[in-house]
């Protein structure tokens, strides 16, 4: 296996940079977040990270959700998106089982940020769906999920919202007995699919805290549901990860201060890539191919309207392209990403401030796409970034975060698909987030201003400048005892990305041949969001609804297509996101309930007399379904069942997906044994081995989703 290292200049000058800050904050404490006695600043018992403030879940103006314990171990997939999937409003990109996305009320790639703690997640995932996010669910120990554009201390694009994954990876606190820590095994049938994650803490004197932590996951070709014409199991869906990660802090009575290193490498198949487009480029406003004519033969472009087709199940009739495969099998991919993370808080900085905190990290991510034994395409992204922020203390009965955000991204692709030329992308902001009670009313405000130049490395397209700003306006009113009516408005501002720029290739994993736009502005989002919800008594609900303009909003226009492959530019048109979102949850006893979930998003580009006319591809189908939970003593299990329905609102070029119905459970008691905290859990997906298909998938006829699948795991925590 071939390495690289976080070296070089300017690698070494990012450390160099984050190693000044560190001491500086090392310089202002003695240590690192652990609250004292004296402390009198209690946080609620489920606490939003990616909030700013520490705020509780439910005192967010807008829609949060937050997964942990044991509802997120049964929940757990085998990548980010599987996970986040079942919440109101969140899907997935489905690119086999190697890479998925989660994507947020119909808003996928940059508009969705993820975060690792706070700090942005470095890889190559926002650029095309075949990439995997580098997070592995079995070393996580929160996700939160924050809908909307108001999250703007994390950037004026994520216009979709912010997903933060809370890891161990840097110890904040001292281990009340020394040590803990947990170890997991788990199997999956349907993949014959094993996996397994250990983590450590350890104090190493009265200060010093030692984090080792380390997971492997290895599953074959997956097995979809009953009929599909392709057979029973999806060719080059297989997935091999191994992770490890090394983290130490030190830690006091009024902050901590630490450093990580984690290595992701993973191995999983590309499932759909056809050769049979090699050789076709465009012709101005069309495709040519060397086997096909010049306009290419597939001219259904969707109806602009509601389809009115009967439901089928793609059983037969349907082309998947299985005719082109390749002749050394389907191609794969080779990952490595590395990764440095500083991260420290500390009570009382300096006068007038309640708390500093730090997230810095430098990325080294290399991909290979490989076929047959030779590597056809190879992406690179060397990156860093370092955010500051600062919690003043009340002035005039308002409290808030000041913060400064700057990062670099050296993206590369060299090779058969090199659809991107290499560019160079630098981003400054400065945000501010302030809050203020009035009684039952919590008023909250949020600024931000970024700057970004993209550098690129071609003769015969131009860098590119911009600059954003972003507000945003909410409160939350509690009206009575366990009442609450949130709203916000947020004025945001998304920056083009070096692909939308300048892209110009074929790419056969999403088989598409993009054109960029090095002329694209930036484009403006105006989101109104109102929440309803109540947190006490036996009938428990939270009910969303949003209405987002975007101006100038930059999308994929497909222009033609021949036999599957689309030619697509980005180009800009304003475009109208509106959804409703929620759960009810009705308690039927101390050991019994039953909520109710669903969600629903419309998504089209505007006409010029600003009415509404063209759909926009791949927007989620409406969602509507039921769970029922139990527990009693040391067991606990839900049974759900949801109708996705069928999505017949399509794009130009794009085919209709139909419908289905999904029935799930999940099963877990836990015990102790020798004193050890021990979990045992069964998850079955999909009981009726229904035949599915991800309408928000590029490749979705020919990665249909999993078919019937049992997974047992045992945890356990000491």
């Amino acid at each position: 296996m071939t390495c690289f290292s976080l070296g070089g200049a300017s690698g070494a000058a990012a450390l160099l940079r984050l190693s000044a800050v560190s001491t500086a904050i090392a310089a202002l404490s003695s240590t690192a977040w652990a609250q004292t006695p004296g402390d009198t600043r209690a946080l609620p018992p489920v606490t939003v990270s990616a909030s700013g403030l520490e705020l509780g879940e439910n005192d967010m103006v807008t829609p949060s959700s937050v997964l942990e314990g044991e509802d997120l171990v049964l929940r757990r997939g085998a990548n980010l998106g599987d996970t986040l999937e079942g919440e109101p409003g969140v899907r997935a990109t489905h690119f086999g089982a190697g890479a998925s996305r989660p994507i947020i009320r119909g808003m996928d790639g940059p508009r969705v940020k993820v975060l690792g703690d706070g700090a942005e997640i470095q890889d190559a995932s926002t650029i095309s769906p075949d990439h995997a996010v580098v997070s592995e669910p079995l070393l996580t120990r929160q996700i939160e999920v924050l809908r909307g554009p108001s999250a703007l201390l994390y950037g004026g694009g994520a216009v979709g919202g912010v997903v933060n994954v809370l890891d161990r990876r840097v110890p904040t606190r001292r281990p009340d007995n020394g040590f803990e820590g947990s170890v997991e095994l788990q199997g999956r049938s349907g993949a014959r699919e094993a996996a397994g994650a250990f983590d450590l803490t350890t104090a190493l004197g009265d200060h010093l805290v030692l984090h080792l932590e380390g997971s492997r996951r290895e599953a074959h070709d997956y097995r979809v549901g009953r009929h599909w014409s392709g057979g029973t199991r999806v060719p080059g869906s297989d997935n091999a990860t191994e992770n490890f990660g090394a983290g130490l802090s030190w830690v006091g009575p009024r902050g901590y201060l630490g450093l990580a290193y984690s290595l992701q490498s993973s191995r999983y198949g590309l499932p759909g890539h056809s050769h049979a487009f090699e050789g076709c480029h465009p012709h101005g406003s069309h495709l040519h191919c060397p086997e096909g004519d010049a306009h290419g033969h597939d001219h259904d472009h969707g109806d602009e309207e509601d389809h009115e087709h009967e439901d089928h199940d793609h059983a037969e009739g349907d082309d998947h392209d299985h005719e082109h495969e390749h002749e050394h099998g389907t191609p794969w991919v080779k990952l490595r990403s590395e990764r440095v993370d500083l991260r420290g808080e500390l009570l009382d900085p300096l006068p007038g401030f309640a708390r500093a905190r730090l997230r810095a990290a430098v990325t080294r991510y290399r991909h290979h796409e490989i076929e047959g034994q030779e590597i056809s395409t190879t992406f690179r992204n060397r990156a860093h970034d370092a955010r500051l922020e600062l919690e003043h203390l009340p002035i005039a009965g308002w409290r808030g975060v000041l913060g400064v955000q700057t990062s670099q991204r050296r993206f590369s692709a060299l090779g058969e698909e090199a659809y991107v030329a290499p560019t160079r992308t630098n981003r400054t902001a400065l945000f501010a987030l302030e809050e203020r009670r009035f009684g039952d009313v919590r008023v909250e405000a949020s600024l931000r201003h970024e700057w970004q130049r993209i550098d690129v490395d071609s003769l015969t397209q131009r860098d590119a400048s911009h600059r954003g700003t972003s507000f945003s306006l909410g409160a939350q009113w509690r009206f009575a005892p366990g009442w609450s009516l949130g709203g916000s408005f947020t004025r945001s501002q998304r920056l083009p990305t070096a692909e939308e720029l300048y892209a110009d290739g074929l790419h056969l994993a999403t088989r598409t041949y993009e054109v960029g736009n090095d002329r694209l502005r930036k484009e403006t989002s105006r989101n109104i969001d109102v929440t309803l919800a109540r947190t006490a008594g036996d009938t428990t609900f939270s009910v969303s609804g949003f209405h987002n303009r975007v101006k100038n909003y930059i999308y994929a226009d497909t222009l033609d297509a021949y036999e599957g492959l689309q030619l697509i530019e980005y180009a800009q048109r304003d475009a109208t996101f509106t959804g409703l979102e929620g759960s009810v949850k009705q308690k039927l006893g101390e050991h019994l309930s039953v909520t109710v979930f669903g969600d629903h998003v419309r998504g089209r580009l505007d006409d010029a007399s600003g009415l509404a006319s063209r759909n926009l591809p791949r927007i989620p189908a409406q969602r509507l379904g039921v769970r029922v939970n139990a527990s009693y003593q040391g067991w606990s299990g839900w049974v759900e069942a949801y109708r996705m329905a069928s999505q017949r609102r399509i794009a130009a070029y794009e085919t209709w997906t139909p419908g289905y119905t999904m029935l799930n459970l999940g099963l877990a008691y836990s015990t102790r044994i020798d004193r050890l905290d021990t979990q045992f859990y069964l998850r079955a997906d999909n009981l009726t081995d229904r035949l599915a298909f991800a309408h928000t998938s590029f490749i979705k006829d020919a990665a249909p989703l999993r078919g019937r699948t049992v997974t047992v795991g045992m945890r356990v925590s000491f």
